[in-house]
Parts: structure tokens; sequence; C-alpha cells
């Protein structure tokens, strides 16, 4: 089964070499049961690890079933220490955190098994340890937890079990049960090699190899009955040609349910990483809905003053060095809105005046803007009322006293009571109220709810005494003719006022949806800006993540040791670890978004801000979180795939 020839191994420790193996040749057959003994430092360990494919030989020959195992990669020696042979230390080298069930486990994790529960009690029963399955190491004897190492050893059914001094720190009573379950597994066929320096120990075994200075100096057997089993075959080539793949479904959950054991054990360490994350996540979840809020509560506000509008304003004139009032040079008629509502591109046009006035009603009064509209205001500028009617064409030429009020100033002087129909006095004039407007809510202008409307002829002839108009707005057909609209309205106003080139400064036309997209472009840059700030947390709460996972890695050198030991791969340390660093952040992250929404709801109760969580800013923050934990993982990850199995066993 086993033959080495002339097998040398040397360390360095500094600039010493210390020669742990000299021309060491040796044969194993199935079914033996050897016991290599020699005082400290006779290289006894050294050739069980060498055998067990945990180390390779720096010269000589190790073949297995006849093929050369010195040439074979990582990744197969880890498939053959996992497949063909079962270690028992000294130190028992059981996880902590793990019951002796999920100890037992751990080897079938790597062999790509299911069902790991039955087999893993199946052997927990072998050695008489059923009713102690779900404790703890922390919670056995000695001697249990040897037992428990020995179930581990053989979950996998290997046909090595290499045990390194497995009595050494054993009472005799214990020593004498632990050698006995060897007895009886190597009675059914179980090939067993045992490092021991204690010759009673040794006795137990049909064969004693004794060990010197790294060469051996004794090889008897005891047992002259001991046949070689030619049944007994190696599926070596099996072995070598298996792929297992680290992202099947059994096995991410196994390295989830890892990873969660880890987590659990260190709360506070833990809660601490991930509290960076959670910190950046709530910050840019917040930032991000606020801004998205005010970029939609301005989008509702300019919403609110008409889509495809052009405002048509009086401006001001430069006359002398001095800076003339708006309108001083060009005035806006009743007849101004009448000829422009005539040209082909234009839908609609409303004319207005503005002015304030004193409203009365019963023993309650309120001052408010008052504005003069035409017919039109209504579709113009989404103002359709919600209770009531708009006036008609017939009362806005008979000059009628009806009026439209804003939810603003019905709450202000009827309450709960119903408005249409009540009769208002402002100032001192008497009007009808026909109609509510809609809810406008608060905008750069102001509350855009206290106001009141009315026919703007009206306004002008009997409240505010005016003969132009404040503005004209004008409904463009399309919104790729507003451009067009616009110079017909400018050569229009032009040629109907006799404006030269000096005058035509005198009025200006807004186009109100480039007003809307440079808002909505800062409001943009704004949220961006705000999100970046806010993720500058994240990449900090991922550096404390790769912090307390490289000092996990230190922690946990021995497990790791352990874990490769048994079968693990570099792949699946890593990702063992990486899954870890992603849990981590996840959680931090959904316990983020939570506590952003969060703070973002508070911020519109008490501030009054506008806020919007979306689920853009949901699906970006959590897998910008699991990008950290990839990320600020995968150098912790790569240097515990990295550590030597004999040195990460012996570290500490």
């Amino acid at each position: 089964m086993i033959e080495l020839n002339n097998v040398n191994k040397t360390y360095k420790t500094g600039k010493i070499e210390v020669k742990a193996l000299q021309d060491v040749s040796l044969k194993i057959v199935p079914g033996e049961f050897i016991a290599i003994i020699g005082p400290s430092g006779s290289g006894k360990s050294t050739l069980l690890h060498l055998l067990g494919f945990l180390d390779k030989p720096d010269s000589g020959s190790y073949c297995l079933n006849g093929k050369e195992t010195s040439n074979f990669t990582d990744d197969e020696l880890a498939l053959l220490r996992n497949r063909m042979a079962g270690f028992v230390f000294q130190q028992f080298h059981l996880l902590p955190r793990m019951t002796a069930l999920e100890n037992v486990e751990l080897p079938l994790t790597y062999a790509g098994k299911k069902r790991h529960t039955e087999k893993a009690k199946e052997k927990i029963k072998e050695v008489g340890l059923t009713h102690r399955e779900f404790h703890r190491p922390n919670e056995l004897s000695g001697g249990e937890q040897q037992r428990v190492a020995i179930a581990r050893s053989l979950v996998n059914e290997p046909l090595i079990i290499l045990a390194d001094e497995p009595t050494g720190n054993l009472d005799t009573k214990t020593e004498e049960e632990i050698i006995s379950i060897f007895k009886r597994l190597n009675s059914e066929g179980q090939t067993i090699i045992m490092v021991t320096h204690e010759k009673d120990i040794a006795r137990h075994a049909k064969r004693i190899i004794e060990m010197r200075d790294g060469k051996i100096i004794d090889d008897k057997t005891t047992d002259e009955k001991f046949a070689f089993s030619s049944e007994k075959t190696i599926p070596l080539d099996d072995i070598l040609t298996q792929s297992r793949s680290v992202l099947g479904t059994a096995r991410f959950m196994d390295h989830l349910h890892q990873a969660l054991n880890a987590i659990v054990t260190h709360k506070m360490r833990s809660f601490l990483s991930m509290l960076g994350i959670l910190i950046g996540v709530s910050a840019v979840i917040t930032m991000l809905a606020l801004g998205e809020g005010a970029k939609q509560s301005m989008s509702e506000s300019l919403a609110s003053l008409g889509t495809n509008l052009l405002t048509v304003r009086p401006g001001a004139r430069h006359m002398g060095g001095v800076f003339l009032e708006a309108g001083a040079v060009t005035r806006f008629t009743l007849e101004d809105a009448e000829v422009i509502s005539k040209l082909p591109l234009v839908k609609r046009v409303s004319p207005y005046v503005t002015g304030r006035g004193q409203l009365v009603h019963s023993n309650k009064n309120w001052n408010t803007q008052i504005m003069g509209v035409g017919v039109n205001y209504a579709k113009i500028r989404s103002s359709v009322p919600i209770a009531g009617r708009f006036f008609t064409k017939k009362e806005l030429i008979g000059r009628q006293k009806v009026a439209l009020l804003g939810l603003t100033v019905v709450d202000n002087l009827f309450g709960n009571k119903n408005p249409i129909g009540a009769t208002v006095k402002i100032n001192r004039i008497n009007f009808r109220v026909i109609g509510i407007l809609p809810k406008k809510g608060s905008s750069f202008h102001g509350d855009q709810d206290d106001v009141v409307i009315i026919p703007v002829t009206t306004a002008m002839y009997r409240l505010l005494g005016r003969e132009y108009v404040n503005s004209i707005d004008a409904e463009i057909k399309q919104a790729d003719l507003m451009e067009k609209a616009k110079d017909s309205i400018s050569n229009l106003i032009i040629k109907r006022h006799r404006l030269n080139e000096t005058d035509q400064a005198s009025f200006t036309i807004r186009n109100m949806a480039e007003i809307q997209e440079i808002l909505e472009s800062t409001t943009q840059t704004m949220t961006m800006l705000l999100g970046f700030i806010a993720a500058i947390s994240l990449l900090v709460g991922g550096i404390g993540i790769m912090n307390i996972m490289l000092v996990s890695v230190t922690e946990r050198t021995k497990e790791i040791g352990l874990r490769k030991a048994i079968g693990a791969r570099k792949k699946d340390i890593m990702m063992q670890f990486l899954v870890e660093s992603v849990v981590m952040t996840l959680s931090g992250g959904i316990m983020g978004i939570a506590f952003g929404a969060g703070a973002a709801i508070l911020l519109s109760i008490f501030v009054g801000w506008a806020i919007k969580v979306s689920l853009f800013s949901v699906i970006i923050t959590t897998a910008f979180s699991i990008g950290v934990g990839i990320t600020f993982g995968l150098w912790p990850a790569k240097q515990a795939s990295k550590l030597d199995p004999i040195q990460a066993l012996r570290y500490g």
C-alpha cells in the first residue's frame, strides 16, 4: 500500500538546518497496526505527517499504490488527506465552538457528502459517546475528547488512521480505553499507524518501528500471524479524478453554517465589525432618500406650474445708468394675451395679475395672495378644483365676484366646514366661493395653497385697480416646439409694441421646462455628492472588517491547520473566510438599510423633509455591502489559505 525509499526531510530554523528524516525506507501493507517509537526529536512525528500527506519529502520516493506522490498538487494531497487518512492528535484539536457531533461531521463537509448527521452519529456511537454528542469540547473529559477525535478520523472511512501520541495527555485508565478502540478497529481490518514514546503503549501494536536521529534503527513484527490481504485495494485514481464544486448548494450551506457559528461565537467583536458597515449604509440610504424626496417634491412642484409652458413677463430697462421698474417700457394687456392665443403653436393662454388682500369670513380673517387669472388657468397650471367648479368665460367677461380658495385659506377661515357657496370679503368686497383648489404644497415661491383665485377682469377693474397684467402664460402644443413658439411670441411682441433693439430687453419669456431641467440636474448632483460622502464611511467600515478578519486568521491558525489536515483545500479555506466576511457586511448592510429608512422617516416626521426610499438605493447598497465583504475579506482569506498545515497545527 505504501512504500518509502530513501526519504529525506530537512527543516530550517533561521540559519540552522535540522535533519528530521535521513534515508528512511519503509513498506506498509493494508491491515497493519504499526507503532513508531523513539525519543523527542527522533523524527517519528515528521514521518507520520509525511505518511499522512501533511508534508512532502525533500528527496526520495513516496509511492502510494504504485503511484509517486511527491509531485502531487496541494489539492490532490488535500483529497488524499480527506479520503485516505484519518488523523488523531495528542492535543485533540477539536473546534471549541462546535459540539462533539459537529466536530465529527467536519471531514464530511470537505468530502462534499450529504447526510452528515446520520454518519457522524454512527461513529459517535462506535466510540461510546452517544449521550455526549451535543456537548462542546470544554464540557468533555480528556478521554471523551480523544474519543471524539477518533470518531472524526473514522467518519470518512479512511484506509489509514494516523495517531500522533493519542494517549500522551490521558490517565492510565483512559489510555487503555483508547488503545482498546484502536485494537478493535484493527481487528476489523483498519490500518493504524501510531506514534508514541511509551513502549508500554507500543507493545499493543503488531509492528514496532524505532527511530533515532531521523533514521529507522529497528523494525520488528510482534504478530507473526498477520498476513497481507490482497482484497484491500486503494481507489487512488477515483480519488484524484474527483472534482468538488465549492459553490455547490450543499457546500455553500456548509460554509454559511460555519461562518454563522464563528460570528455568533464572537458576538461583540462581530457586532462592532458590522457597526462600521451599518453606519455607512444608513448614511447612504438616508442621504439618497432625502435626495430622491427633494427631487420628487421639486418635480411635483414644477409639474403644478404646468407643462410645455412659456411665461411672458415685462422686464426692467436700463436707461442712463438707472434701471427702470418692470413694465416701465413694455406693459402687457388682455389684448396681448388674446393675440398670443391666436398663434398656430399656442394651445392655451391665461393672463394673470397678483396682489395681496385681506379676507374676512364670520369672525375670522386672513391675509393672502390674490391672483386674477383667465379661464384656461385651471388646465394650464393643473389647478382643476377638487370641489366646486372653476369660473366660466361668461363670469370672466361680466367681471363676476366669484372666488376659488386654496387649502390653507380654507383651513384658516372655515376649518372643517364646507366653504362652497359661502361669502367672503376680499378688501371689503363680497365674493362668492365657487371652488376649492387642489393641494400644491410648498415651493421655492412659498406656500402655493395660500392663495385666492378670481377672474382676471374682476381683479384688474374691481379689486386691484390695474390696467396691465403681470404676466401671460402660454401653453404650447408640443414640447419639441417650445423654442420655435418662443421665437414666434417674441417677434409678435416686438412687432405689436414697436420695440427697437435696445427695448427688446424690456420683456422676458421663460421656458419652465428649462428651469425644471436645471433644478433636477442640480438636485441629482447634490444627491450623488451626498451619497458619495456617505459611501466613504462604508469604505472605513470595510477596512474595519479586513482588520477583524486578519485578527481572526491569526486567532484561528490552529483551526485552519486542522481543517487542512482533514482535507480542506485552499479554495475551501478561502471560501469559508470570504463567506464569513460577506455575511458580516451583508448583515450590517441589511441593518443599515432598516436604520437608514427609519432615520429618513423620522426626519420627514419631525423636520418635515420630503423622503423617498427607492428600490434602487436598497439594491445598490446591498450590492455594495457584498462587494465590500468580498474586497476586504479577500486578502485575509488568501492569507488563511496559504498557511502550511503543519506550521498551523504547531502555532502557539
